[in-house]
This record gives C-alpha cells, structure tokens and sequence, in this order.
C-alpha cells in the first residue's frame, strides 16, 4: 500500500483528533463553496437524519442544503440547495453588528437564531423570512461586544437554552439561559474547566445537552465537548481533541444514524481568512 503525503496527512490528523472520553472520531471534510464571501460559518442545525442543514455565517448570510455522506457516514459532499441573507424585523437584510449570528435551533417548527454583536434570539418561521421579536432576558443587555449569546439549543418540549460568553468575572461559570412559556429563567450554571470558551450547543435526541467549547493554544485550536442533564447535572467529557486536530469548531448537532447510534457533526468558522484557516465538517461516534 502506497503511503503517500495525502495518506499521511490523513493518519497525522486521525491521531491528534483521537478524543478523551467515549467519542471516536469519524472524520473530516473541508468545504470550500463556490459562492461569494463564503466561511465564517458559527451555526449548524441538522434533520434528525443527519443529511438536511442550515450553516449560519456570523456575517449575516445562510446556506441551506444536504451533507451527503460516503460509506463510513462522513461528509464526502455539501450540496447547497439556496442561500441568503437573514432578514431583520422590519425587513432587509441584516446590518453591521445587527448581522453576528451565533447559534440556531429549531423549535416548534420554527427556527431559533441567536446573535451576538447585538445580543438577542429571534424567531424565523422559515430561514428566509422576516423574523418576529420574542422577549428577551434582561440580562442580555449587559453582555459586552464579542462576548454575548454564543450557543443556543431547543429541547424536545420546545424550551431554548441560551449560553453566552460574557461572565461577571473570569472565575464565574457560564450562565444557562432557559425560555419557557414566553419566560425567560435562569435554572442553572455550567462550570469553567482548563479555560475553555462555550461556542455552540444542541440537545440531543438522548435529551441531554451538548456544549461545545474550545480552547486556543500555541499549537492551535482544540475541541472539547461536554453533555449535561437538563437540569445541569451529571456532567460527562464526551471528546477532547488535541491542538491543532480540527479548525475553530463553533456550531453542533447531536443526532441518531441508520443503525440508531448517537453522532456528533460540527462545523468550523474560518472567520472568512481563507489563508490561514479552512471550513471543516466533523464527524464523531459518540456512543
């Protein structure tokens, strides 16, 4: 068997992405599209399935379409089916900090975005469509700029779970934002560890919620993956990559295969510098 740069390459990043914890990793696609200003993609939802999503840019745009898999269940393709930018209330499209979109869920057959630069969660009964303002927790308004909602996720009652990055100090734990019932709560807290920054979140179809997080050190990034009950207890490590295994990894989604295994899919932001960095699709095995 020939073992060649693109082989060794592939071996080299399968040994920095070999996970603590239970996960295994699967693989890894890099996306390039052909379409104008593409990357700096923070959000990912994905069908029960698997194969239908929507990627957010956290400059305002949206991409929907299908991750088609190859045989061992990785992204082999993305198939972009439309594209555009999000709308604001009054119509139009979004507008300088109006346009950091951070997270997405669906709930209630509607989608969910949360946003940063000017930090709030808005409701989109399609995609496309002009969003409606829901009530927002006081508390947002005091998050700082590049330091709001960073990960947002709907459980199968339709509650949303909001987590930002902003904490009153760097030894405060994340703050775990719930809407229920048009009410905004705060039911629990979820620990710092190693100094690691929430990027993403989703529950999974297991009912347990997912948190996404990196970490940035001189060898570049590592991905850690942390699940919870929904009341904030019962704390598990899913994964933990090594430096510099994957890109910046800031959007998730939890789901069930064919044969009923529970899998994680993530995607990173490039932050639109091509140069340095790349779009990336991640699988993981989490049973």
């Amino acid at each position: 068997m020939r073992f060649g740069p693109r082989r060794a390459a592939a071996l080299i990043s399968a040994l920095l992405a070999a996970p603590a914890g239970a996960a295994e990793y699967l693989g890894t696609h890099v996306w390039a599209p052909a379409i104008e200003e593409p990357g700096g993609y923070s959000a990912l939802w994905l069908a029960p399935e698997g194969d239908a999503m929507v990627v957010l840019s956290d400059r305002g745009g949206w991409i929907r379409g299908v991750l088609e898999r190859g045989a061992d269940g990785v992204v082999a393709q993305v198939r972009i089916e439309a594209q555009g930018a999000l709308q604001r209330s009054v119509g139009g499209p979004l507008r300088g900090g109006e346009s950091d979109a951070e997270s997405i869920a669906l709930a209630g057959g509607a989608f969910y975005v949360g946003f940063e630069g000017m930090s709030r969660v808005m409701r989109y009964g399609a995609i496309d469509a002009v969003p409606e303002w829901i009530p927002q927790y006081e508390s947002f308004a005091q998050f700082k700029p590049n330091r709001g909602i960073e990960a947002l996720a709907a459980d199968a009652g339709g509650r949303l779970y909001v987590i930002p990055e902003w904490r009153p100090g760097p030894r405060w734990p994340f703050p775990v934002h719930r809407f229920s019932e048009g009410r905004w709560s705060t039911p629990f807290n979820i620990e710092v560890r190693d100094n690691y920054m929430v990027t993403g979140a989703d529950v999974g179809p297991d009912g347990r919620l997912y948190v996404l997080e990196r970490q940035v050190t001189f060898r570049g990034f590592r991905s850690r993956v942390r699940s919870f009950a929904l009341d904030g207890t019962t704390e598990r490590t899913v994964l933990e990559s090594g430096p510099g295994a994957h890109d910046n990894l800031e959007g998730i989604a939890v789901w069930r295969d064919a044969e009923g295994r529970l899998r994680a899919t993530m995607v990173s932001d490039d932050n639109q510098w091509p140069w340095l960095q790349q779009t990336e699709f991640v699988d993981y095995l989490l049973d």
